[in-house]
């Protein structure tokens, strides 16, 4: 009985995966309001009410497809809890993952510029990520001062605000290129610019 009880919850925590890659996908390529549950369902080979057992409104479907990207890159990104000149350069490799990854990265752009408008349902989840992104970066910024290593006159803040603007509109650029933009170079090479040591 316990057997059968794990290969239940296996196999439903597969399928979950499976409609979270699959809704991803969708909503890079025709953004949140352009995505129909219907269309996710038939390519899980689910019906539409069985994608709605695991997730019960679009909206629910959307936060948990945000959740588990940023779960993801979250892990990768803190491994080994890097700081200041550590972390600024995780960051740019951060640019260097995402040039493997179209989908997720057609994903942030598409539903980012989508809920700048209030009623978007992800609204307050882009708010607080574009909160905590520019605030844990100055927070580098000022640690990568404190080790002797930022160059005088760069302001953690200001600093912060650029980066994080500078990687979003170099995803962009790298998408309406067809992935000819060096997003990972010109990011290192900003980076590098406001230090005193080797990126």
């Amino acid at each position: 009985m316990i057997g059968e009880e794990r290969r239940g919850y296996a196999k439903g925590r597969a399928k979950r995966v499976q409609i979270l890659d699959q809704a991803m996908a969708l909503f890079g390529e025709v953004g949140y309001r352009g995505a129909s549950l219907r269309v996710i369902a038939t390519r899980c080979g689910l019906s539409h009410p069985g994608l709605l057992h695991h997730f019960p409104t679009k909206e629910s479907l959307l936060l948990a497809v945000l959740e588990h990207r940023d779960e993801v890159d979250g892990q990768w990104l803190e491994a080994g809890r890097p700081t200041g000149l550590d972390r600024l350069r995780r960051l740019v490799e951060l640019a260097e993952l995402n040039a493997r990854r179209r989908g997720i990265v057609e994903l942030f752009c598409v539903l980012s510029a989508e809920a700048t408008s209030g009623d978007h349902p992800a609204h307050s989840y882009f708010v607080e990520r574009y909160r905590t992104s520019v605030l844990t970066t100055a927070v580098s910024y000022a640690e990568a001062r404190d080790e002797g290593v930022l160059r005088e006159g760069i302001t953690p803040d200001e600093a912060a605000q650029q980066l994080i603007a500078l990687m979003d509109g170099l995803q962009t650029q790298w998408l309406l290129s067809g992935c000819a933009t060096d997003m990972a170079g010109v990011l290192r090479a900003h980076v590098q610019a406001q230090l005193t040591v080797p990126l």
